[in-house]
């Protein structure tokens, strides 16, 4: 290569010479670089839904809707509170309500006294019940006295008036002037009793709206702001105490009031977290941990909280509960939108980085390590399962050395956005699917396996993570299919082929980053195994039904520490998860932490999938695993018929699964054959009472096909 130095300035002095020697020429290569392509323009549907979605988020739009239903409230629930306030003045059940109340607060005293007045209520109503037998007839004397002594008054009135002025008329004129006096208030009463039966109503609902405005009977999140901050007790060392000893514990009650410092002492100092406070209790001797915890709603009242503001954990320190106190209503107002929305340039690393999945109960950043660590996120259906799981995995897509198998065995496409991100989808809820599931879950044991065998060979090898993600896992495991091996795809014995591919990547799929996330809801013991629940690294539960899926879900420790996604409420606590991980930062003590995760909807996480897609260099989505080789059905038959006029058609699909077990499987029935013939105008006939196909129809079927240039194929 010579000392040549090429210029890269174009030179616009003309040349000295015409003619250039060989030596002195050279060769200029122009590269045209085309204009940037104008961006798409946005569709008009894409434009009108964000209109639509920033016109109902806004916050004139917030604050009307609040108010209307503010308003509307005030009047329904103040109905409640007079309907609530007649009740309790023309019935006993207030004195009861305050005697069962003193009776729990184990105060039998105070009860006693309740029951007295109680007493003393019904006796006053029995002697008003029986003084009206004798009201009507008493009424009926005092308004016939009472009608006799006006008139004679009027009369004697009129006498007087008559002497004076020696008229015998005016002896009447007093009588004469009532009567008419009456009638000019009768003429007043029908004329205005028209508009008071139009306007009564209103009044009413004016008046009872007065009730609940006074009493604030509506929503949290619906009443003013300098309402709901204000609302609820704050708390005390005073308030704590008293909620304890009114829980009904009979020696916790009576150490605190032996207590020199009535019960000061059992509490630490109460700290601000986040949306409340938090402070420890150490409970006196004799009085066990779980006795506080069992009785939680007992003791939110008595904090004035509603139960799902309160939560009670146990700290490493003996006889000590943790309580969180939510400030009133905190709970109900949403967490904001997920960093990866808002943050556009935000990547992810998966050995050290941490998924922002929401918020922990004090409102710090809530953050999940998923380097090596096997995935459960269960609970009842329709609380957020999906989408707390689908936002672990965009986090992780913008890290481009992450590789996704995804099988969506809901099929409605709630993962749809992983087109072009993952290398296997599978999406629907029928066997087929679960087995195509199955099949990749097995292909990831064997690449599993064949990175095991690479790292004994070379132990300084470094795979790129792969994310096996099975949502709706459920349905993989009571799935009823039998192979042609005759093992089961579902169930949780030994020869479950689902089962044992999940426990397989349990095992030893962490040591080589192959790693299983699954999604499953309502957890059962036939729907979700001990084996495979207890093998995941993370699990998170949203709301479950009973305790015991609780346990189910997170493990015995978890729940004994505290975790009680049985405790929250379905519909109103969607998205919150209780999570028990080596993954996520923890209180010191606690075995769980109770997470608000963000909500990434449908069309934001279509937007950070496609930023996750820009990372890469482009990834091929295999749609359906292992199709095995495209058949022609109608060709098939006629193949297995051969020469004979007719055949039965059990034996036909005997011969077909002959033929090719892997397309000709189970899913192949006498409905599916007759429909493969009915498609081309034939269908299969009776002979002597049994179904057979004959070799003639198949034949025109195929001559129809042909005809019409359609093409049957076994999926």
């Amino acid at each position: 290569m010579g000392d040549n130095v090429v210029h890269l300035h174009k030179n616009t002095d003309p040349p000295a010479d015409t003619e250039l020697s060989a030596d002195t020429a050279s060769v200029t290569t122009l590269t045209v670089v085309p204009e940037p392509s104008p961006p798409a323009p946005v569709p008009l549907w894409v434009r009108s839904g964000r209109a639509i979605k920033s016109a109902a988020t806004h916050e004139t739009t917030k604050t009307i809707v609040r108010g209307a239903v503010r308003h509307s409230l005030y009047t329904i629930n103040g109905g409640r509170i007079v309907a609530r306030r007649t009740w309790d003045g023309r019935t006993g059940s207030r004195y009861e309500r305050y005697m069962r109340a003193a009776e729990a607060a184990g105060n039998m005293e105070l009860a006693a006294e309740w029951e007295e007045r109680l007493q003393r209520f019904r006796d006053a109503r029995h002697r008003r019940r029986m003084d009206l037998l004798h009201s009507p007839m008493d009424a009926a004397k005092a308004v016939g006295v009472g009608a006799g002594m006006s008139i004679g008054l009027l009369i004697a009135l009129g006498i007087v008036m008559a002497l004076n002025t020696k008229q015998v008329g005016d002896v009447i004129t007093p009588l004469t002037a009532t009567i008419e006096f009456i009638g000019t208030l009768m003429r007043i009463v029908q004329i205005v009793w028209g508009p008071a039966v139009t306007i009564g109503p209103f009044l009413a609902l004016l008046a009872l709206w007065a009730v609940g405005r006074k009493q604030q009977a509506a929503p949290q999140w619906a009443l003013p702001a300098n309402v709901r901050s204000g609302e609820g007790e704050p708390i005390t060392p005073s308030i704590v105490v008293k909620a304890l000893r009114d829980l009904g514990i009979a020696p916790l009650k009576n150490a605190i009031k032996e207590m020199g410092d009535a019960g000061a002492s059992m509490l630490g100092p109460i700290r601000i977290a986040g949306c409340g406070v938090e402070v420890d209790v150490t409970l006196p001797s004799g009085v066990a941990t779980d006795e506080v915890q069992k009785r939680r709603r007992k003791l939110a009242e008595n904090l004035t909280r509603h139960e799902h503001e309160v939560f009670i954990t146990l700290p490493e320190a003996a006889r000590t509960v943790r309580l969180w106190i939510a400030d009133s209503g905190a709970l109900d107002e949403p967490i904001g939108p997920s960093p990866l929305v808002t943050d556009e340039t935000m990547t992810a690393d998966y050995t050290k980085g941490k998924a922002p999945w929401g918020q922990d109960l004090r409102g710090d950043a809530a953050e999940l390590s998923l380097y090596q660590r096997h995935v459960l996120v269960t609970g009842l259906s329709n609380q957020g399962k999906t989408a707390a799981l689908r936002a672990l995995a965009l986090w992780l897509a913008l890290d481009r050395t992450v590789q996704f198998w995804i099988a969506d065995l809901k099929g409605i496409g709630d993962w749809a956005m992983f087109d072009g991100i993952a290398q296997v989808l599978i999406e629907g809820p029928s066997d087929d699917h679960v087995i195509q599931a199955t099949e990749m879950v097995e292909d990831a044991v064997e690449e599993m396996n064949r990175r095991i065998e690479e790292r004994r060979q070379d132990p300084t090898v470094v795979f790129e993570p792969l994310i096996v993600l099975v949502d709706e896992a459920q349905l993989a495991f009571m799935c009823p299919v039998v192979g042609d091996d005759k093992r089961p795809y579902g169930g949780s014995k030994a020869t479950s082929r689902y089962f044992m591919a999940v426990r397989k990547l349990h095992n030893q799929g962490r040591a080589v980053d192959v790693l299983m996330w699954q999604g499953t809801q309502d957890p059962t013991d036939q729907n979700l195994p001990k084996l495979v629940r207890e093998g995941a690294h993370t699990r998170a539960s949203l709301v479950l039904g009973t305790e015991s899926q609780s346990r189910m879900a997170l493990g015995d420790k978890a729940v004994d520490g505290g975790a009680a996604p049985h405790l929250l409420r379905q519909g109103l606590d969607k998205g919150t998860l209780v999570v028990a991980s080596d993954g996520i930062t923890i209180p010191a003590g606690q075995a769980s932490i109770t997470v608000r995760t963000h909500f990434i909807d449908d069309e934001p996480a279509t937007e950070v999938a496609a930023r996750a897609k820009a990372l890469r260099d482009g990834v091929t989505t295999l749609r359906v695993v292992d199709q095995g080789e495209e058949r022609d059905a109608l060709a098939d038959v006629a193949a297995v018929i051969g020469d004979e006029a007719r055949l039965r058609t059990n034996e036909v699909l005997k011969r077909l699964h002959a033929l090719d077990p892997k397309v000709y499987g189970d899913q192949w029935t006498n409905d599916r054959l007759k429909a493969l013939l009915e498609e081309h105008g034939e269908e299969p006939k009776k002979s002597h009472g049994v179904m057979v196909v004959h070799r003639d129809h198949v034949l025109r079927a195929l001559a129809n096909r042909d005809e019409n240039g359609s093409a049957s194929a076994a999926q």
